[in-house]
């Protein structure tokens, strides 16, 4: 038989806190087009669809068997390993502070510290929106920052009078402000849990006498809430001291646009720039090019190939269906809404569209 490198992906649910409830969340929604006697309980939060990749056992256990299915240059320059993770989140409230290092400082800290930074690999992150999502990235506007420090005592009892004092001197010079943003950051991260809780129970109580007094409180005192996701104690000094670039950015400039896909024809050598929607996202920039192509099949074409890279390759279905087929594939796939296909290396697979509707897809892939 045929060795089978085009197989459908079954992945693993996380039910974090933070994660929306019941149907209330894309990630339930998800995976229940994929499988329509999956139970979902209206109580648990489906916060993330996992496993998409580079941590999924599996998958590693495939690709390790079938180490060329990753592609001639991934192979060789990952070890082995699928380098990148693909998921999908559903974010009902704010998700931890995380912290993740440039590519040299990745490989400094995994050899100072191995059981704690386990990747010498940098992981820089790319996020799509599939409904309407809002992100914090990166800090506020100074004049924002400075207006907090004035208006809301609580917060200027966890940086401190002596670090807010700087900050409010920098007076506009870059090089002091960011280092006067680092002391305040620092201060307010290393406070002790005591004093944190105490001003934050202080600033809500405040907040609802105001409300109750109908006072505006939609100005500067606003709700500060936050969390620094530790993998242990020592994460918090590497946070402020390594990983914290002092960037403030207005909206939209840490938006990117994708570009047309330059190999995407039809069986019949049509191209498909006027028919199918097809761009790709650059993600990883800095050592290996990680691209997520974004695909939407217009009803109007009832059929589509997903053509051969070299590079395994990850498709998710977010909307329509179709029957996929693959000479590499053990027999027809009906792919549905939430369905994930696993494609090797240089396969390529047929679509027969089913739906009316037409079809959106993603695919991520590496190619170097």
């Amino acid at each position: 038989m045929a060795e089978v490198k085009v197989f459908p992906l079954c992945c693993v649910v996380q039910s974090y806190a933070w994660g929306k409830v019941g149907l209330d969340s894309e990630v339930a929604r998800l995976v229940l087009g994929g499988d329509p006697q999956a139970l979902i309980e209206e109580a648990r939060p489906y916060a993330e669809v996992h496993g998409y990749g580079k941590y999924s056992d599996p998958l590693k256990f495939f690709t390790l068997c079938y180490i060329a299915c990753l592609g001639s240059k991934v192979k060789d320059t990952f070890h082995g390993q699928l380098p990148f993770l693909f998921k999908v989140l559903s974010v009902n409230t704010a998700l931890s502070i995380q912290a993740h290092p440039n590519r040299e400082l990745a490989a400094r800290l995994h050899a100072q510290f191995p059981e704690h930074y386990p990747d010498n690999n940098h992981k820089p992150e790319m996020a799509i929106a599939l409904t309407r999502f809002e992100g914090l990235c990166g800090f506020r506007p100074m004049d924002e920052i400075l207006g907090f420090l004035k208006n809301v005592p609580e917060f200027r009892a966890l940086v401190g009078n002596e670090a807010a004092e700087e900050l409010q001197s920098a007076d506009g010079d870059p090089c002091r402000t960011s280092l006067a943003l680092k002391k305040c950051f620092t201060r307010m991260m290393n406070c002790e849990k005591k004093l944190f809780v105490d001003q934050l129970n202080m600033l809500v109580k405040r907040i609802s006498e105001e409300d109750a007094a109908g006072k505006d409180t939609s100005g500067s005192n606003g709700e500060l809430l936050l969390r620094l996701h530790s993998q242990y104690p020592g994460d918090i000094g590497c946070f402020s001291i390594y990983f914290l670039n002092r960037i403030m950015l207005q909206p939209g400039e840490a938006m990117f646009l994708g570009a047309n896909e330059p190999h995407a024809y039809l069986s019949g050598g049509q191209s498909l720039h006027n028919l199918i929607k097809i761009t790709h996202l650059i993600a990883f920039i800095f050592v290996h090019t990680v691209i997520l192509y974004y695909l939407q099949i217009p009803t109007s074409a009832r059929q589509y190939t997903v053509s051969a890279l070299d590079s395994a390759s990850i498709l998710l279905v977010i909307d329509g269906e179709a029957v996929a087929t693959s000479a590499a594939a053990l027999s027809d796939i009906t792919l549905t809404r939430g369905s994930v296909l696993f494609i090797s290396a240089n396969e390529s697979v047929s679509l027969q569209v089913t739906s009316s509707s037409g079809m959106t897809m993603f695919r991520a892939c590496c190619l170097l």
